[in-house]
């Protein structure tokens, strides 16, 4: 058995806030996995506001509701009351508090 690996930069498009599947883009960024009977992929975001999650993709209500749940633990602040840091714009520290709960 031999080893090998390879590394690749690749772009998700831009979307708005909410959960998305990106395993169809992340094999069609990737062609060179299909090589791979066995392996290992790292991924690595580059923003804060971003966070990936393992969940299964049987029912699409999943995604809805673990973007439910994650609005009731970081809400949104439309009046600048619950966050200190709003530098970057008032919707910057909810999306920050929920990508931390995703230590992927």
């Amino acid at each position: 058995m031999s080893t090998s690996w390879f590394q690749k930069t690749f772009t998700l498009p831009s979307k708005s806030r909410g959960s998305y599947l990106i395993t169809d883009h992340v094999e069609s960024s990737l062609p060179e996995i299909k090589d791979y009977k066995v392996g290992i992929l790292n991924l690595f975001i580059q923003h804060t506001s971003c966070a990936l999650s393992l969940n299964e993709n049987w029912d699409s209500d999943v995604r809805e509701d673990m973007s439910d749940a994650l609005d009731r633990i970081a809400p949104e602040d439309r009046k600048g009351n619950l966050y200190r840091h709003s530098a970057e714009g008032l919707d910057d520290m909810p999306v920050r508090s929920k990508s931390y709960t995703f230590p992927t």
